[in-house]
């Protein structure tokens, strides 16, 4: 063990009464300051990384992650439809990154209740479509078997659409659909109602089977009004968007030029209010770090102070203004040490609480999501740590060099 190790651990373990030492206090304080920082810091990056990853999970849960659809409308100003046969399947797999690949049909409708209507947009689905995130958001009801090959007459609504419509599961609702000379009917069963509080989507969604939906707008077999692709890297997306977008050159034989699209641009304004999240968690550490390192400094302060007379003695005894300083800073890492150990044992725990019993609650109206989401990310949580000691240290190291100034004379005769 060298010398300043030794002399830094005697001082670390100075257990002096408050009344003959007046910097346990402040040391005291600044181990608090360093605490709650930290633990401030990891509860609001987890807090914000899982808010992120909710409300991009909902979005993502109802438009996938890159779209491939039609650039071209027809005489009535509606997309038309997209050639998905498996020619065009087969030159999306090839694209490295892409996970999972499913076909979807919209047509805008009218629901009506003797009292009631409201104007939706129905979205049609089959067998390959992956409905995981419609099952986890169902509340009544079950999930039907959507088919591309026959109808199933049975839909899906929120809970809010369900709400204002006044049906319940098992009730028959009919729908309108504007066709090219007339209006056209359908009636549909009931079968599930789900609930995102995503309400933009929430309210002017409804979900059944791409057959319907095909017939209705007058469709054969291979055509849809889009491919959606997963990918199994999100922070690829805009990567293979790119490369997504030489699948098909030119128009199909029908004239139709295709477009292809990332989840980020087709819901822009909700990616870039997530974004602004990362400023204000970028805020809340840079100011919890430094009200950390500048507690800790105050602290080393005072305890420069009150051992004035022992640094004039250790430089007549032949110590250099290094060695002194290496004590110093060695007492002061040691200290943010400690501050580091409970307030990552303080945040987490809190993080974990929250995680698991959703002790804090949010108004779904307006968050999106019901409770505060929590996620963990070991890396970053590493790298806090790393930053707020590094961080420290370097504060500690500049304010160390004020040892340096003063004779020993006249210290060591300091009281």
């Amino acid at each position: 063990m060298s010398f300043e190790l030794f002399i830094a651990k005697r001082i670390y373990a100075d257990k002096a009464e408050d009344g003959e030492r007046f910097s346990r206090p402040a040391i005291r304080i600044a181990m608090l300051g360093v605490t709650i920082g930290v633990a401030v810091m990891l509860v609001s990056l987890a807090v914000v990384l899982g808010f992120k990853h909710e409300v991009s999970e909902k979005v993502i849960g109802f438009g996938s992650h890159i779209q491939v659809i039609s650039l071209t409308q027809n005489q009535n100003y509606e997309m038309m439809p997209v050639l998905t046969n498996d020619t065009l399947i087969r030159k999306v797999k090839k694209v490295r990154g892409t996970e999972h690949i499913q076909r979807f049909a919209t047509k805008m409708g009218i629901l009506k209740t003797e009292e009631n209507f409201r104007g939706l947009t129905f979205k049609g689905v089959g067998e390959d479509y992956d409905l995981s995130f419609f099952r986890t958001s169902l509340r009544e009801g079950t999930m039907p078997k959507f088919s591309s090959k026959e109808a199933s007459n049975e839909i899906l609504l929120s809970k809010k659409v369900a709400g204002d419509l006044g049906v319940k599961v098992g009730d028959k609702i009919f729908a309108y659909f504007m066709g090219e000379e007339s209006m056209r009917a359908r009636r549909f069963k009931l079968a599930g109602i789900f609930e995102t509080n995503m309400n933009d989507y929430d309210k002017n969604y409804a979900i059944t089977d791409i057959y319907t939906i095909r017939k209705l707008n007058g469709w054969d077999a291979e055509m849809s009004s889009g491919l959606e692709v997963t990918v199994n890297d999100f922070d690829r997306v805009e990567e293979l968007t790119s490369k997504l977008q030489f699948i098909h050159q030119g128009t199909d034989r029908q004239g139709v030029t295709y477009g292809v699209f990332s989840i980020k641009d087709i819901a822009a304004h909700t990616f870039a209010w997530l974004s602004v999240l990362d400023m204000n968690v970028v805020m809340i550490l840079v100011l919890m770090i430094l009200v950390s390192a500048f507690t800790v400094v105050s602290g080393l302060l005072i305890i420069m102070l009150e051992r004035i007379s022992m640094i004039g003695t250790l430089k007549v005894l032949g110590a250099t203004n290094v060695s002194v300083r290496n004590i110093f800073i060695q007492f002061s890492i040691m200290l943010v040490g400690k501050g580091l150990f409970w307030g990552n044992i303080f945040g987490l725990l809190l993080c974990w609480l929250q995680q698991q019993f959703h002790v804090v609650s949010l108004d779904a109206s307006v968050y999106y999501i019901d409770s505060v989401p929590i996620q963990f990310n070991w890396w970053l949580i590493l790298a806090i740590n790393a930053a707020t000691l590094l961080i420290s240290t370097l504060v500690i190291w500049g304010s160390s060099h004020l040892i340096s100034i003063g004779k020993p004379s006249e210290t060591i005769r300091y009281e």
